[in-house]
């Protein structure tokens, strides 16, 4: 039990901002749910490590919750590049039959000037390594939540895309000195 380290994995608060939109690192939480805010409080440990991503979101997230959390890039999203910031219906306007073949392997592929979800896996790995044994709180985006079940459960990248994952739900991972264990995920 010595070396495990109980991984806490929140989904950051919804965006504070419109639908469809590919958001920036500085796009707002909406913090306004204090129902499902106390909820998840409650069920996280007390003077656990909390780290989340550099974006306003899990920052606000974090400190909507109490925690006084630490920022780590290698939790950050993926890195969407020129698209970041546009609107999903303005790209596949614009880019057409090109915009379509990328979400043919979203995995694999990366938008101009960014990084595809395999490069944000890589990224995840290496902030897991540097996690200690005990409990940390992460406030995370829903990318990193499934790079890091695609760690876990040793899943092709393609196939952790699969999961759904919520604002403001908590999944929960434990690594072992052995391996891995699912407590759950996406849970309200």
């Amino acid at each position: 039990m010595g070396n495990e380290t109980r991984l806490w994995l929140i989904r950051h608060a919804p965006v504070d901002g419109p639908r469809g939109v590919i958001h920036a690192p500085d796009a707002p939480a909406d913090l306004r749910d204090n129902a499902t805010f106390a909820a998840l409080k409650a069920r996280l440990p007390v003077n656990a490590l909390s780290i989340c991503s550099p974006a306003r979101r899990t920052r606000e997230t974090a400190a909507r919750l109490g925690l006084d959390a630490i920022e780590d890039a290698g939790f950050r999203e993926q890195d969407f590049g020129a698209w970041t910031g546009r609107r999903h219906s303005e790209l596949e306007a614009e880019l057409g039959a090109a915009y379509h073949d990328f979400w043919l392997m979203p995995a694999r592929n990366r938008p101009p000037g960014g990084e595809s979800f395999v490069d944000q896996v890589a990224r995840a790995s290496e902030g897991l390594a540097r996690l200690p044994a005990g409990d940390a709180v992460l406030v995370v985006h829903s990318g990193t939540i499934r790079a890091i079940l695609a760690i876990a459960l040793d899943l092709a990248p393609e196939n952790a895309l699969r999961f759904v994952i919520d604002p403001l739900s908590l999944t929960r991972i434990d690594r072992l000195s052995n391996g891995w264990r699912v407590v759950g995920v996406n849970g309200r």
